[in-house]
């Protein structure tokens, strides 16, 4: 008889970098044999396919339990799961599941508040963090994990590392101006700087845009004003989005720009997937100094770390002119991509997490 395992993520609908993670999960258990379900009134089978590149043989939609269902009827519900696999979003349950997973996406303090009557709740339960930036900040809340790297699709690393290139600088993440955002802004500002020397380059800014954030996009098309050299790409088709990766030389990331990261480590980059894609495919990554980017960007190696936009200019503008180094900084970030964030890397630590 097929083993079973679940995910609740009060999230699911964002469609972000850590909802693909912890599906991704979930493949690796359909791959090992168990029935896969997702707690979810809608069936999103085709949006995680076409979004996330995931294709379940068959990813079972449940009734939402967890949100007008007595305590009872979720703990008869969760005792049939082998595995429960779950988002918090501050608040937590004691699940009856043999086995049990909070995954930890975001290091804010406020989601980790473990006092007596939550401890108990999580007594049966393991905690996997994204990064070792995550799992640092709720080691200081005492909340004990392990880390669980996602991995970067395999298109990206099938991208020819000597394709000719143009003068275009990516930059991928949704546009939302709350959480960890992307400070589009400011990135804007400096490529506005940069275009004073560099007419020749182009900006494209892509990512998903919904529609409580439609404001945040017209805020940052009257920034570009009449400026052809700024490209703004939302929701683009993963297809376009390969393309991108391919012709484009450098990626810029300002996640955390202006952040203090000690009051603050929930509103800097947690881990930088997108930056890792980039790696992946070529592209040379220019990514603001702080979180989970100071553990994937070992700085002049396989990528740039800056502090401020003089030093990000002052970066790029050397690169510019040293081809060998361009060279270089390629090959290391797809070896490094290649070697930490692969499928079979990211299969090897699912399954033996589950084990435990």
């Amino acid at each position: 008889m097929k083993k079973n395992a679940a995910l609740y993520d009060p999230y699911l609908d964002i469609m972000g970098g850590g909802e693909k993670h912890i599906l991704s999960i979930l493949k690796v258990l359909e791959d090992q044999g168990y029935n896969v379900s997702v707690f979810w009134n809608d069936n999103l089978t085709n949006e995680i396919q076409n979004k996330f590149k995931l294709n379940f043989e068959k990813l079972f939609f449940l009734p939402n339990i967890f949100t007008k269902t007595s305590p009872i009827n979720k703990i008869k519900t969760l005792k049939r799961f082998d595995m429960f696999f779950y988002v918090t979003d501050g608040s937590y349950f004691f699940s009856p599941a043999k086995k049990n997973y909070i995954f930890c996406m975001v290091p804010d303090k406020n989601l980790y508040k473990m006092n007596t009557i939550n401890k108990l709740k999580t007594i049966n339960s393991h905690f996997i963090s994204n990064s070792r930036y995550t799992q640092q900040w709720l080691a200081k809340w005492n909340v004990k994990s392990d880390v669980v790297y996602p991995y970067a699709n395999e298109e990206f690393f099938n991208l020819n590392l000597d394709s000719p290139r143009e003068k275009i600088i990516l930059s991928v993440g949704r546009f939302f101006p709350h959480l960890h955002a992307k400070k589009h802004d400011i990135l804007i500002k400096t490529f506005l700087e940069f275009q004073k020397n560099n007419s020749d380059f182009t900006l494209v800014l892509a990512g998903g845009v919904k529609e409580e954030d439609k404001h945040y996009f017209e805020d940052l098309n009257k920034i570009i004003g009449s400026n052809k050299n700024i490209i703004l790409r939302p929701n683009i088709p993963y297809p376009e989005l390969l393309k991108l990766y391919k012709k484009a030389m450098f990626f810029w990331h300002f996640t955390g720009f202006g952040i203090n990261e000690a009051l603050n480590p929930e509103m800097v980059e947690h881990l930088g997937m997108t930056p890792i894609e980039a790696m992946a495919s070529g592209v040379i990554p220019f990514c603001f100094n702080a979180g989970g980017l100071k553990e994937i960007i070992q700085n002049n190696n396989n990528g740039f770390l800056f502090s401020t936009q003089k030093q990000l200019l002052e970066q790029i503008n050397l690169v510019l002119t040293n081809v060998a180094l361009q060279k270089t900084i390629q090959k290391n970030g797809r070896e490094y991509a290649q070697r930490i964030f692969n499928y079979q890397e990211f299969k090897k630590n699912v399954i033996k997490l589950v084990s435990i």
